[in-house]
């Protein structure tokens, strides 16, 4: 009997053994429902962020450039409405209200949407508008063009 004790060839050592296996691998299911969660978040904020003034933008075929700092955005609907930001302001104010949002004084980045069905003319004037007040950085934003 004192054999069997001292060699541990008996049946329970053999369980002991099977119990004391430590698993190496890491489970990462965990991780992966966290991530799931946190993209779905951002997916539903992210187009809450943006300019809230309905506009059917034109397409164009040149890509987006990255930018470090958001521009002031002045938008014109289809009815001649003007927008900076997200507030409507006269076509007199435009000039000025747009000095009073800018933090870099004329250097200040303006992007200007203009709705596909708007007047052509309404969308010119807010372009000579601001250039005509000393803005350089003044771009015409558009949608990437669908690949045909």
């Amino acid at each position: 009997m004192g054999a069997q004790l001292a060699g541990g060839g008996g049946r329970g050592s053999g369980r002991r053994r099977r119990r004391a296996f430590v698993m190496n691998e890491i489970n990462i299911t965990p991780m992966v429902d966290v991530m799931l969660v946190l993209m779905i978040i951002f997916m539903v904020a992210a187009p809450l962020m943006t300019v809230s003034v309905p506009i059917d933008l034109p397409q164009a075929s040149a890509r987006a450039a990255q930018q470090d700092k958001p521009p002031i955005t002045v938008s014109v609907r289809q009815n001649g409405e003007i927008y900076v930001g997200e507030d409507k302001v006269d076509s007199a104010q435009l000039v000025e209200r747009v000095r009073a949002t800018a933090q870099n004084g004329a250097e200040e980045r303006i992007f200007v949407r203009g709705d596909a069905a708007a007047n052509y003319q309404a969308i010119m004037d807010v372009l000579s508008q601001l250039k005509g007040g000393g803005f350089t950085k003044v771009a015409l934003v558009a949608t990437e063009r669908a690949a045909r």
